[in-house]
């Protein structure tokens, strides 16, 4: 009889023969392999409503393979943006983790704005946004859990803040930090808005200057 989690196979002469499953390693290559291949598809189209079939499609594996990975579609996106953020907010913290408190809200503040370095970047860009909103409106836990590692870099920098004296102390920082975060996240997609209400677009100086104030008083 075959243990649990293991796969039965015949020898030769057929007898059941036990074959280990899938090593770790090899079950995140092929989850990582469907969540490129979604990024792939992003890049090109700007959207993310793409099928299943054409997620398996461009990673040539099986509709039983992206099912033992992903109950949907839907979330097999949340992996991938969770992780995009991750990523980010670990390079964004290495960057800042040096610099006195108010270079590095800057710094952090420049990099979340930063123009995409080509058309697919931006094709990413947007279907991401657009798919952040649908989150947001549907799925605010999970949307909570993808913001958490940039929530807690922002509060890290505020605590830094106020120990340098740079910061007001009256901080109530967890959430000041998630208002700060959500406000330079909706803020910076001004940028072409504000052109057309100002004449100037709406840069990370901007936003940096109008959190600054808040936190210095």
């Amino acid at each position: 009889m075959a243990v649990k989690g293991t796969r039965a196979t015949k020898s030769a002469k057929g007898a059941a023969v036990e074959t280990p499953p899938r090593s770790g390693a090899e079950a995140e290559s092929r989850a990582t392999r469907f969540m490129k291949s979604a990024l792939a598809i992003l890049g090109e189209t700007g959207r993310t409503d793409f099928t299943v079939l054409e997620v398996v499609e461009r990673s040539k594996t099986s509709l039983r393979a992206f099912y033992q990975h992903f109950a949907t579609k839907d979330e097999l996106l949340l992996a991938l943006v969770e992780k995009i953020m991750a990523d980010a907010t670990d390079r964004w913290r290495a960057e800042t983790e040096t610099l006195p408190s108010a270079e590095a809200l800057r710094r952090l503040i420049e990099r979340i704005g930063a123009p995409a370095e080509s058309s697919t970047q931006d094709s990413i860009n947007r279907g991401l946004t657009y798919y952040n909103d649908h989150l947001l409106e549907h799925r605010p836990k999970e949307f909570a859990k993808v913001l958490a590692p940039l929530h807690q870099l922002v509060a890290d920098i505020l605590r830094r803040g106020i120990a340098e004296g740079r910061f007001r102390d009256d901080l109530d920082v967890d959430a000041d930090a998630a208002i700060l975060m959500q406000t330079v996240l909706g803020a910076l997609r001004l940028r072409e808005l504000g052109a057309e209400l100002t004449g100037v677009p709406i840069d990370g100086a901007h936003v940096y200057a109008l959190c600054l104030r808040g936190l210095t008083g």
